[in-house]
């Protein structure tokens, strides 16, 4: 169902939470600062969509389209985001601490200064995605495809990263203090035993 902008502002002043926009089609909306708390998004279309700040703690956003999506600054703390495509998306300076990013794909997407505490990225494709000055401690890597990925200046303290992806990522300045990356494919193209 493809909801108007005047109804998605009628919706979010109503005062109903948690919001079940499940499949809902906000594709290019303007949800800038809106409190999705705990929303239900699974499956839902938001290419192209303005979250610049919006709070979506706790949301299930399971499967949804966030293709080339402004989520700079947002809050995502314990958000799910499993099976997502989040593909060019914008996530600078966003707060996705413990959130589930698990078999997401974020191909060409902007992290850079990102909270990613404790986030749970096993088997995502990150392949090109700008992690730079990210904070990923104790984030899970396991099979994630890091291929091309800037992570200069990121902080990769204790994160698993067992049989991830590094070839050609750039981990200049990168703190990798207890960084676990047995059986990984390195920046070298060498594998971690």
């Amino acid at each position: 169902m493809k909801l108007s902008q005047t109804q998605l502002n009628h919706l979010l002043s109503s005062g109903q939470r948690p919001l079940w926009l499940n499949q809902a089609d906000l594709g290019g909306a303007d949800l800038s600062r809106a409190d999705l708390a705990e929303a239900r998004l699974q499956r839902a279309n938001l290419t192209g969509a303005t979250l610049t700040g919006a709070n979506l703690t706790g949301a299930d956003l399971t499967y949804a389209n966030l293709s080339q999506v402004d989520l700079s600054e947002a809050n995502l703390t314990r958000a799910m985001l499993s099976g997502a495509t989040l593909a060019e998306a914008n996530l600078t300076g966003a707060n996705l601490t413990e959130a589930d990013l698990s078999r997401a794909l974020l191909t060409g997407a902007c992290l850079a200064q990102s909270n990613l505490t404790g986030a749970n990225l096993s088997e995502s494709n990150l392949s090109q995605v700008d992690l730079s000055e990210a904070n990923l401690t104790g984030a899970l890597l396991s099979e994630a495809n890091l291929s091309q990925a800037n992570l200069a200046g990121a902080n990769l303290t204790n994160a698993l990263a067992r049989e991830a992806d590094f070839t050609g990522a750039n981990l200049a300045g990168a703190v990798t203090d207890g960084l676990n990356t047995e059986l990984a494919l390195l920046p070298d193209g060498t594998f971690d035993n």
